[in-house]
């Protein structure tokens, strides 16, 4: 069976060149930089390197001029909801226009990848759907959990509320290689569990909404630290060195072995 590396380092002979996507606080991206800096001055070089810090926010709401700025990268902001207003169309990718739409929104983007020449596209903290290829992202929950109809049960920008709500007992971040989907594409890594604690009996919990909302949002940033800033720049960091790969059916390998849950060291 033929696997095919996302990126071969051993083909290209030079680190993997990726653009970090953002739109708020960009502390997935911090980490990684910081990630790429510690693997540069131990091993002599970073097996990636990120070339550039792209926005959806121009509204000051974006941290990513500053930390552009403080590691001296090159940085580009356009504004989304500049773009649907200009254009009157509504931020949905729900029907054909609104898809079309953000594919011509990610026009602009896309001409920055090929100009850089980019390899992989790490989505951290992007909150705008991507309809750009080789993107990875991040998501607060554990995305190999699935519904008795067998589609993932965290899905989209209130997952951490909906597995608190759902009563789970513990939380995971994971990393996966973007599809056409919300949240739907293959799954690559899932971090170590973050155990819900909760100030009161969930059935308690549920009818105090202002409540319930600190909860989410404590657990949410919690979430961050155990488990978004561990597996995100560990996945990029495999991706770079060549250790994961897909068969011709679309299945994830990590050194060869399928990765059915996203479950890697």
């Amino acid at each position: 069976m033929t696997l095919t590396p996302i990126f071969d380092p051993e083909e290209q002979q030079r680190p993997m060149r990726v653009a970090a996507f953002m739109s708020g606080s960009g502390t997935n991206i911090m980490r990684l930089l910081a990630h790429e800096k510690t693997l540069g001055v131990q091993e002599g070089q970073s097996p990636f390197e990120t070339v550039f810090i792209f926005s959806d926010r121009s509204d000051g709401v974006s941290a990513g001029e500053k930390i552009a700025l403080e590691n001296a990268l090159p940085y580009f902001s356009y504004d989304i909801r500049v773009f649907h207003a200009r254009n009157s169309i509504r931020r949905t990718v729900a029907n054909a226009e609104g898809l079309a739409a953000r594919r011509a929104y990610d026009r602009v983007a896309e001409t920055l990848v090929k100009a850089f020449h980019i390899d992989v596209i790490a989505l951290g903290g992007y909150m705008s759907y991507a309809t750009l290829g080789r993107c990875v992202n991040v998501h607060p929950a554990d995305l190999s959990l699935l519904d008795s109809h067998g589609n993932r049960k965290y899905v989209g920008d209130q997952a951490v509320h909906d597995a608190v709500y759902a009563g789970e007992r513990a939380l995971r971040s994971s990393t996966l290689w973007t599809d056409d989907g919300v949240d739907t594409g293959p799954l690559l890594m899932v971090s170590d569990p973050l155990p819900v604690t909760l100030p009161e009996p969930l059935k308690d919990l549920v009818r105090d909404h202002g409540l319930l909302e600190q909860v989410v949002d404590h657990h949410q940033e919690q979430l961050k630290e155990t488990g978004d800033w561990k597996i995100f720049p560990r996945t990029i960091e495999l991706i770079s060195r060549g250790r994961f790969a897909f068969d011709p059916q679309g299945q994830v390998y990590l050194d060869g072995s399928p990765v059915s849950q996203g479950r890697c060291e």
